[in-house]
């Protein structure tokens, strides 16, 4: 028979996960399908698993436990010693490879196993001492798998209580490197989008996700986990935030959620997504921890937050949505990382599937939700213009003829496009008004205040021509006309190299000099 080497172990744990994070997802991961199994045997009822995390920072410990079957003593060192050796079905559960439970090698210097099962008096202990391995695996030596397993394991028992059942995972002396496992705050936000965990009660829209999973037969797994005694839930919100000096202010809202399946030719339900619909004001920032659609399987994610960015048209599409992309075919199965899937046809169907709806309806709406904005602006770009002209008529005056005679071309130009960018909406206003597209167009509108401004435009008009011609210079009566076309010229040459505001300011303060 084959040697296996010490360096499956090195790349089964130090070189598995390139975020130390995964082991909470990988420990929760398990105890999710334990929770699943001790449901069907009538251990627990709905609702009554848990899976408790316990951080002590000074420490430097973690403890993970859940009150789902346990493990038989009998079975104990075949389920929990094996390696890659799982029992778990593809597809059925979430966890099946055997390997995950290792993860944790990599980041303490002792790891510990404790379980009991329901009816017997006995906990099954199992110590993996990690720096041994760590320590073996650099030496320039060569050992078995089996030999440095054989030295870094140890089983014991306990006595326990009958009535208890439960799986607990212990992480001592957390390595330096690795101080961010220690952080309950961020554990708790990885954990919000990572973990199988219900949605925040405060998400008004979650009841549509719900109704909408019930109307297609599909389950969505949630589990009760507490960081530190604090339930974690998915963080999702309407409202998209922005950076406004030290603090955040909304500037944006999730008005409705949008959802599309995914089959096969035969009908078959691949994977569904929710995705929230808003004016699209802008590519989301990053304070908004929820942005991006993420990929999920088993209610677990899949990779990270840009995940599904290759199948957007442009690799900024993904940041300007929310929502979530439930794999649900049995052949889409999460590679050992569980950051993308197997390659197989089912995979390279849904690909084409999302690839299909990102192009052709998520990248048109963000678009199209931008030109919409662009037709409300020229609407107001023309008032803008019409103010300003008549504010100069008005008193205040133009710096010369060709400056009165620009602003009225300015004028005639942005009404012309105030009027094709009318005819545009009005053409959207007759489109499906169940639409997502039309949803956007209507929470745009009612932010530009649309019926205000289309009454407004369509009865501003501005009197350009035989006016009497009113320049800044008509005002300084202490200069000669000499002098007032020198500073005609003055004022002229300002307007043209300075910006708006600042040229405003200096004429304002020539004008206020030559009186």
């Amino acid at each position: 028979m084959a040697t296996v080497g010490k360096n499956i172990l090195d790349n089964l744990t130090t070189g598995m996960y390139s975020d130390s994070k995964v082991i909470y997802r990988e420990y929760i991961q398990n105890a999710c399908d334990q929770i699943d199994a001790a449901i069907k045997l009538s251990v627990l009822s709905d609702g009554e698993g848990y899976i408790d995390i316990f951080i002590d920072t000074k420490k430097r410990y973690i403890s993970i436990k859940d009150n789902a079957t346990g493990v038989k003593a009998e079975n104990f060192i075949e389920d929990v010693g094996d390696i890659a050796n799982s029992n778990k079905e593809i597809g059925r559960n979430k966890g099946f490879r055997g390997i995950g439970r290792l993860c944790g090698l990599a980041y303490c210097k002792i790891l510990k196993f404790s379980t009991s099962y329901l009816g017997e008096n006995i906990k099954s202990i199992m110590i993996c001492d990690a720096k041994k391995m760590r320590t073996m695996l650099v030496e320039n030596k060569k050992y078995t798998l089996d030999e440095i397993w054989d030295t870094i394991i140890t089983y014991s028992t306990e006595p326990e209580t009958e009535s208890k059942h439960y799986f607990e995972v212990e992480m001592f002396d957390i390595n330096r490197e690795n101080t961010e496992l220690l952080d309950d705050t961020k554990i708790r936000e990885y954990l919000s989008f990572v973990a199988p965990v219900p949605y925040k009660n405060t998400f008004i829209l979650r009841k549509q996700i719900y109704d909408y999973a019930d109307s297609i037969g599909y389950h969505i797994d949630e589990y009760c986990v507490r960081v530190n005694g604090s339930q974690v839930f998915k963080e999702y919100t309407t409202k998209l935030k922005e950076q406004s000096g030290v603090s955040l202010k909304n500037y944006d809202e999730i008005s409705r959620l949008e959802f599309k399946d995914f089959r096969d030719s035969y009908g078959n339900l691949i994977a569904w997504m929710w995705v929230g619909l808003s004016r699209f004001e802008k590519q989301i920032p990053s304070v908004n921890h929820m942005r991006g659609l993420r990929l999920r399987n088993a209610n677990i994610q899949i990779g990270n937050d840009n995940v599904l960015q290759p199948f957007f048209k442009e690799t900024r599409g993904n940041y300007y949505f929310v929502g979530e992309v439930f794999a649900v075919s049995s052949n889409l199965i999460p590679n050992s990382q569980r950051n993308y899937f197997n390659e197989n046809e089912t995979r390279v169907l849904f690909e084409d599937l999302l690839r299909e709806y990102f192009y052709d309806v998520l990248h048109r709406l963000y678009y199209e939700a931008n030109r919409v904005k662009n037709d409300y602006k020229k609407q107001q770009e023309y008032l803008n213009k019409v103010a300003e002209y008549q504010k100069k008529e008005k008193g205040l005056g133009f710096v010369n003829e060709e400056e009165r005679q620009k602003l009225q071309f300015d004028i005639d130009k942005a009404k012309k496009n105030a009027e094709n960018a009318r005819k545009r909406l009005d053409k959207l206003d007759k489109s499906d008004s169940n639409s997502p597209l039309s949803e956007v167009r209507k929470r745009i509108g009612q932010k530009f205040e649309s019926d205000k401004l289309k009454k407004k435009v369509e009865t501003t008009t501005v009197a350009v021509g035989d006016n009497k011609k009113i320049f800044i210079t008509s005002g300084m009566s202490k200069l000669s006309r000499s002098e007032r076309k020198l500073v005609r010229k003055i004022l002229s040459i300002i307007t043209d190299i300075a910006p708006k505001d600042i040229a405003e300011q200096i004429i304002d303060k020539i004008k206020e000099e030559m009186r």
